[in-house]
């Protein structure tokens, strides 16, 4: 199996050459950038597995840089894991919401980073049903990466794909956080609840044509289920 490459975006080039080295002990190929600019010219011409990215950078932020990966047809559904200083929950929360599939706070454990690259590769590799899918006005095509309703094409990040993926393979049944965390994110993975959360709502917003959000629904003390019939909880 060829090995995985990750392109390490910091300004400070002490971080990117630790964790340079942390990586290529767990046998990944590093590329490193230490500005948006040069990140982007390296995405396009090396086509990294997966990115990790600092937030606060000169010039053009690390955020910045992100949401014009997420808006390019070509990177839109490039992993990234944001490396950040900031670790107040509405920077984790604008961080997830602009399209990153993982977010860190420094200073961070090598070990727990590692643990998150191989699990956000994993789920970015996982094999999801290939038949579409079809709620009232809703399709899901899995194998276009095509979400649609009545006729609208929807803009969707991959995790919002993937946690539709689930629901849709998986109607009517409640799920908690943790047990979404496990399907949707991977076993072992070190993540917050509150990022389920996140993602639910990012996706609900999606959905919200016609009113499909309705589908995602919360049930207090328990968790989310995606459901077509309406019941009080």
């Amino acid at each position: 199996m060829a090995e995985s490459t990750v392109l390490i975006v910091d300004d400070e080039s002490a971080i990117r050459d630790m964790v340079t080295v942390a990586l290529e002990v767990a046998g990944y190929r590093c590329l490193q950038a230490e500005n948006a600019r040069n990140a982007h010219a390296l995405i396009i011409d090396e086509n990294p597995d997966l990115v990790l990215l600092d937030w606060m950078m000169p010039e053009t932020s690390g955020l910045e840089l992100l949401r014009r990966l997420r808006r390019d047809e070509l990177t839109a559904k490039l992993p990234v894991i944001m490396l950040t200083a900031k670790a107040e929950e509405d920077n984790m929360i604008q961080g997830l919401d602009s399209g990153a599939d993982d977010y860190m706070s420094k200073p961070f454990s090598p070990r727990e980073l590692i643990a998150r690259i191989k699990s956000t590769l994993r789920r970015q590799d996982a094999q999801i049903q290939e038949e579409p899918i079809q709620v009232e006005g809703l399709l899901f095509d899995p194998i276009s990466h095509h979400v649609s309703i009545n006729g609208k094409a929807l803009a969707m990040g991959p995790t919002e794909f993937r946690l539709l993926s689930f629901f849709l393979s998986h109607q009517d049944r409640v799920y908690s956080r943790d047990q979404i965390l496990d399907h949707v994110w991977g076993g072992n993975v070190y993540m917050d609840e509150r990022t389920v959360d996140v993602h639910i709502r990012r996706l609900r917003k999606a959905l919200s044509i016609d009113e499909h959000d309705r589908f995602i629904q919360t049930v207090r003390g328990a968790g989310y289920r995606f459901s077509q019939k309406l019941v009080a909880d």
